[in-house]
């Protein structure tokens, strides 16, 4: 067995941002995603190591700030970081943040931050870290140029991507707190010396992308944050080819998909595309997993233009509820929304497969919501655990594979009667008091009766109110309506007894008459919900008024989800 050349030595930060390294990020590393959290704590980190003014710079311990893993032929500074890239590039914001508070040290810091030119030796003037080729050219003109903290605050965030949004975000905070909690220039340049003099990083080098990946792997298998997409990332783009203009083409579709979908996203599609292939719950890593149930079945490039690349699309419209079709569009996107509210997410795997499938074919498409909201809704209602959802929506994806009729009363898509029975018994029931349930079913309800496809997203919080309160004062007209305690518990939490309010008018309600409460309720008409106007017509408020509501919400119900009328 061939032995692999490793080299490891410790580096303060002024050795690694010099001469003898020059950072490159290759384009199939993740983008940078640290937030503002780990650099602040890695600020805090550097202030507390570097103790008080009372000692001197070279008295303080020194302060580990980890490995980076570099692919470094002999004698070349050109550096290829396989891992340290978040490090390294909230280092260089620090420096440029530091130069910019330290106008006297302001040369000798962008000198770490940038090789200046020397033509006595050939030495070009460069950047000293090179980020990925898309964010380079930002990450240069915002931070690797002194100029470019002047127009820091002046940037539009929210046009940004991911990964710059980061670099102006981290640069804001460290000025920020820097300017708070060192107000002293001589506290900035105490802080300065510690980083450059006593903060290390171990540079693990090797020559060759294969024994450096080794290494990764190793030190990503004991702890590192390194994400499930980083590693297939780097395992798949490094083994597509030689061909460097067929790598960046790959690379660049890898990226624009989690540009577009956002990291947190990206992330949770590849847990969903093992689900896709696997059928049921994980087990083990997502890592080993989607190696033993995906890649197994496909070579890079396949993966990522036959799996990849489609089924980020479905996943894209059903995050975002914007299925695009001339036909059908506004229902499917209607039932998306409905399903989202839904208290698992189990559901999304099979909605991916399906809407690739047929994503001409909304028709189809319809059909398919129509069925899984009603079965969602149903195992939710009956409070299914999480290993007889992964069976049954497991089931459903070997459906769908297998072009199953998924209608068919034997469809796992389909409720069965048992199932229908206990849903109806426990709608029948005190619906108040399903935590996640109830709201569901009451937004269902009030968008039935309502004109049109109501829109919930315009409301903070929507909370439910009863119109027999769960305490009515003793000297109240509900006690005529309702003469014993045992009338009272029967029908508080009852379906026909619940209405929806916004937070501040369900506060305002509280346990009024009911015709105090009817005045509250229509006092802004505007933020009446359909169920709850309804409601309000009523001139008084009686058992026999709950029984008739009750019975008419759960036939709407009922048909809603074509519920057995056997199971009444």
């Amino acid at each position: 067995m061939t032995a692999i050349k490793i080299d490891g030595a410790g580096y303060p930060i002024k050795d690694i941002f010099s001469d003898q390294f020059s950072f490159h990020i290759p384009n199939y590393q993740r983008p940078y995603a640290w937030k503002t959290d780990e650099t602040e704590r890695l600020l805090d980190d550097l202030i507390d190591a570097m103790g008080d003014d009372s000692s001197n710079i070279s008295d303080i311990p020194p302060y580990f700030l980890g490995n980076i893993v570099l692919i470094k032929p002999d004698g070349n500074p050109k550096s290829e970081v396989v891992d340290g890239q978040q490090r390294l590039t909230t280092l260089t914001i620090l420096l440029s943040v530091l130069s910019k508070l330290l106008p006297d040290n302001q040369q000798f810091l962008e000198n770490l931050i940038c090789q200046p030119e020397n033509p006595l030796i050939g030495n070009p003037a460069r950047p000293r870290l090179y980020l990925r080729q898309r964010d380079q050219d930002f990450f240069e003109k915002y931070i690797q140029i002194s100029e470019g903290l002047e127009d820091i605050e002046e940037i539009a965030v929210q046009n940004l991507s991911d990964p710059q949004k980061n670099i102006i975000n981290n640069t804001q905070i460290l000025l920020k707190r820097i300017s708070k909690k060192l107000p002293e220039e001589s506290q900035k340049v105490r802080l300065t010396q510690f980083i450059l003099q006593r903060c290390y990083l171990v540079a693990v080098s090797t020559p060759d992308f294969e024994s450096a990946y080794r290494i990764f792997s190793v030190l990503n298998d004991r702890g590192l944050d390194l994400s499930v997409t980083d590693i297939l990332k780097a395992d798949l783009i490094g083994k597509i080819s030689n061909d460097q203009s067929l790598e960046n083409q790959y690379t660049k579709k890898w990226e624009d998909i989690e540009v577009k979908l956002g990291r947190d996203n990206f992330q949770e599609l590849f847990s969903h595309i093992r689900m896709i292939y696997a059928k049921k719950r994980l087990s083990r890593k997502v890592i080993e997993e989607f190696r033993e149930y995906v890649l197994v079945k496909h070579n890079p490039r396949d993966f990522i233009d036959n799996v990849l690349e489609p089924f980020s699309e479905a996943f894209d419209d059903i995050k975002k509820c914007d299925f695009i079709h001339e036909q059908r569009a506004k229902e499917i996107n209607e039932l998306l929304k409905w399903l989202h509210r839904i208290d698992h997410s189990e559901w999304i795997p099979p909605t991916i497969l399906y809407i690739t499938k047929h994503k001409n074919q909304p028709e189809k498409i319809l059909t398919f919501l129509t069925h899984l909201e009603r079965l969602a809704a149903g195992l939710m209602i009956c409070r299914t655990n999480i290993h007889q959802r992964n069976k049954r929506y497991g089931d459903i994806l070997q459906a769908i594979e297998d072009e199953a009729d998924l209608y068919g009363v034997e469809s796992p898509l389909q409720l069965s009667t048992s199932e229908q029975q206990e849903i109806m018994k426990l709608l029948k029931g005190n619906l108040y008091e399903m935590r996640k349930v109830n709201l569901y079913v009451l937004l269902r309800l009030d968008s039935l009766i309502s004109d049109g496809f109501p829109n919930y997203d315009g409301y903070k919080v929507i909370t439910i109110e009863h119109i027999l309160p769960q305490n009515p004062p003793l000297d109240s007209e509900w006690n005529e309506w309702f003469t014993s305690q045992e009338e009272k518990d029967k029908y508080v939490h009852r379906l026909g007894n619940l209405v929806l309010l916004s937070r501040k008018k369900n506060s305002e309600a509280g346990n009024y008459e009911y015709q105090v409460k009817k005045d509250k309720y229509i006092n802004n008409p505007t933020a009446i919900f359909a169920l709850t106007i309804q409601a309000i017509k009523e001139k008084e408020w009686t058992p026999e008024i709950i029984e008739q509501r009750q019975r008419y919400l759960l036939a709407q119900l009922q048909n809603l989800w074509n519920l057995n009328l056997s199971t009444q």
